[in-house]
């Protein structure tokens, strides 16, 4: 079974190539963006890891640690980081989990749970699977799941987006429409009466009585 929006992301001790982590511990306070690939030296994971890699800032402001996974070894995944740059201008900087058993990626729902054996002679269609995106909160739950098929490049510029959603929904009780992004009008949220409303935000636009608009919050 695969991980659904609020469950506890699983708590793992991993080897990276940052050293050993426990997950939990590592995020600490912090929201946390887990992306994974099927197999080290793959064309489409190497554009997303160099991505990841220029996008590290926009993560950093927005308090958002990123960690990678791939089912090789953590060896394999230093000598990957040569290729990423060489190719897309930047190298991981952020830790890549070396999922050799395969354990992680069982925990997490991306490969079947009676799966045997390790990484050793898979090759990337076995793994095809193990290409999602997992945004955990702070407080340890899945907040988005992403699935990809191999022959699609993610858009890291999309998890952006959400996160800066997931981030204003948890602090006040709005939610953000289609194409949202920072800065414009948000709705207020179905489960505050419009006498809550009247009181947290004032006025708003109403062109049903179900879509209530107002400025996106700040602070």
């Amino acid at each position: 079974m695969g991980l659904s929006i609020g469950d506890i992301a699983p708590d793992f001790t991993a080897d990276t190539t940052e050293g050993e982590i426990k997950f939990h511990d590592w995020m600490g306070d912090s929201w946390a963006v887990l992306f994974s690939h099927p197999k080290d030296f793959t064309p489409i994971c190497t554009t997303e890891l160099g991505r990841m890699a220029k996008l590290k800032p926009e993560f950093d402001r927005r308090g958002v640690k990123i960690i990678g996974l791939s089912v090789d070894a953590v060896d394999n995944h230093k000598a990957w980081a040569q290729d990423i740059e060489d190719t897309q201008g930047a190298r991981p900087n952020y830790p890549m989990i070396g999922d050799t058993d395969l354990a992680i990626s069982k925990a997490y729902g991306m490969l079947p749970a009676d799966t045997e054996g390790s990484c050793e002679g898979r090759t990337p269609a076995d793994n095809q699977t193990v290409r999602n995106v997992f945004i955990v909160g702070p407080d340890k739950k899945v907040k988005l799941v992403l699935v990809y098929p191999m022959t699609t490049g993610r858009n890291f510029d999309e998890v952006l987006r959400v996160i800066d959603s997931l981030q204003l929904t948890a602090k006040h009780r709005v939610a953000t429409p289609v194409d949202w992004k920072s800065g414009e009008d948000v709705v207020i949220a179905g489960s505050v009466s419009n006498d809550e409303a009247k009181q947290i935000f004032g006025e708003w636009k109403e062109p049903k009585p179900y879509i209530r608009i107002v400025p996106q919050p700040t602070g």
